[in-house]
Parts: structure tokens; C-alpha cells; sequence
């Protein structure tokens, strides 16, 4: 007997227990790896979920592939949520499909979608990028976004401030979202021009586009933080991952307070 690793979960097994469907014993049983779960060279988080609302996520860089199959499988038997594998390398990608079928690596963003989340979020997140060059992060946190179960992921690209006009016309789209992702690289200005544009929250993400000055992501990083325009949190360099991760907690958020929201 498997048990996915989320509340809801948890709650039916402990309901059988209560209503003699599941003898105690099984449910110790099932429940002996809740914690975590030894596998070879790691100690896989299997509490996290019920923590923080979505399971670990695999780092690829440093992890040999048939580290990254078992880590892969052993989250992908457990995790209601999202699995995800992040900066894979093609053979780690290769790993993880063979270990669990049904896997996706997305080239681009080199994030392998090791399973989707179970559930959906009814919510809205447009993922903003400043240039062509920025895709590569911008579509890990689209990638991310999708597979976390967020119902709409809006992209919008190349309407960076040199040709400041290009933004202006989405700004009804800004808007309309529950959260926005905003990836530039260069001089990392155009999060600051969305911000001053709607009353979203904006989660901004530095990139390593640019030239000597930018100092590989660095200048964008600084001015994101340095913002004057309100409502602007920022990650680190090219962490389209971790802009989706906050995202997700203000889209999830919101959701629930419209499932929730018993006025007339």
C-alpha cells in the first residue's frame, strides 16, 4: 500500500484507520518512509509536502544520472505535487524518463517534469521576458508554473524597455493575473516598468544576459532590488525555478480565498 505524501492523503489513511478499513499495522507500515527515504547517496524529503504545500525538487548540477533515476523514482511514488528536475543535463534527462515513464524534459529550460501535479490551481500567472535571450529562464518558471497545476500560464516575450512600447499594450493582462514573473537581463529595468503598470504582485528574476558591465547577471540583480516602483520581490540570477515557486504561493493563495469566499 503506497500513500502520496500530501494532507489529503493522509487524512484518508487515517480515516480507514478510524473506520477499521486499514489495520494498524499497515498503516505504520505505510507510513515508516514518511519522513524521508534513504536511496543510494541520498535522503529523499517525503515531508515536504506536507510542509510547504509542494515536494523536493531535484538539483541536477553535481548529481550523477543514476542518482538523479533514484531520486526521481523514489519522489515520483510519493509526491501529490509537481516533481521536477532542474538545470538537467541531457543525460540526467535521459536517466530520469527511463525511471519514470511518462517524464518530460523540456530542452529549453532544461527541466525535466518528472510527473505533473495532481491537483489545479485556478489561477492566472503571466511570465514576462524581456528579450529572446531571457527564454531559457522565463520557460523554466513556465514550465514549473504548468506543471505545479496553475491553470493559465500567460507568456509574453521580447518586450523589453528598448522598445518600451511593446509592454504597454499587455498591460490589461498584467492585471487580469493573481501573480506576474518578470525576466530581464542587461540593466534589469523592466520589472520596474511593469510594476509601475498594475497593482499585481511582481516576482522579478535577474538573468546573466549581458554584456561586461552586467557582470554576469549581477547589475540586473541590483537594480531589480533597488526598484522604487512598490510591490517587486526578486530571486537570484536565472532562478526562473524559484520565481515560480513564489508565484505558485500567491496563485495558490488566491485560489483559495475565491473557493472560500462565501459573500453574495
Amino acid at each position: 500500500m503506497a500513500l502520496l505524501v500530501d494532507e489529503r492523503s493522509l487524512e484518508r489513511l487515517l480515516d480507514d484507520v478510524a473506520a477499521g478499513r486499514t489495520p494498524v499495522p499497515d498503516a505504520v507500515e505505510v507510513l515508516r518512509t514518511l519522513p524521508y527515504e534513504a536511496v543510494p547517496d541520498a535522503r529523499v524529503d517525503h515531508h515536504r509536502e506536507l510542509r510547504t504545500g509542494h515536494p523536493e525538487a531535484i538539483y541536477g548540477p553535481g548529481k550523477t544520472p543514476r542518482q538523479i533515476a533514484d531520486i526521481a523514482r523514489s519522489l515520483a511514488a510519493k509526491a501529490a505535487g509537481a516533481v521536477l528536475i532542474t538545470r538537467a543535463t541531457p543525460e540526467q534527462a535521459a536517466a530520469a524518463l527511463a525511471a519514470v515513464p511518462g517524464a518530460h524534459y523540456d530542452e529549453r529550460s532544461r527541466l525535466v517534469v518528472v510527473k505533473p501535479s495532481q491537483d489545479s490551481v485556478a489561477a492566472t500567472v503571466v511570465v514576462v521576458a524581456a528579450g529572446t535571450s531571457d527564454l531559457p529562464v522565463a520557460e523554466e518558471a513556465s514550465v514549473a508554473l504548468e506543471a505545479a497545476g496553475v491553470a493559465a500560464v500567460v507568456r509574453i516575450t521580447d518586450v523589453g524597455v528598448a522598445g518600451v512600447h511593446r509592454v504597454l499594450e499587455h498591460r490589461a493582462a498584467f492585471e487580469a493575473a493573481d501573480a506576474v514573473v518578470v525576466v530581464a537581463g542587461m540593466e534589469g529595468a523592466l520589472p520596474s516598468v511593469v510594476a509601475g503598470l498594475t497593482s499585481t504582485p511582481i516576482v522579478a528574476v535577474p538573468t546573466s544576459v549581458g554584456y561586461g558591465a552586467s557582470f554576469e547577471g549581477l547589475t540586473a540583480l541590483l537594480a531589480m532590488m533597488s526598484s522604487c516602483a512598490p510591490g517587486v520581490s526578486v530571486v537570484n540570477i536565472d532562478n526562473g525555478f524559484g520565481a515560480a515557486q513564489v508565484a505558485f504561493r500567491i496563485a495558490r493563495r488566491v485560489a483559495g480565498t475565491r473557493e472560500t469566499d462565501v459573500s453574495p
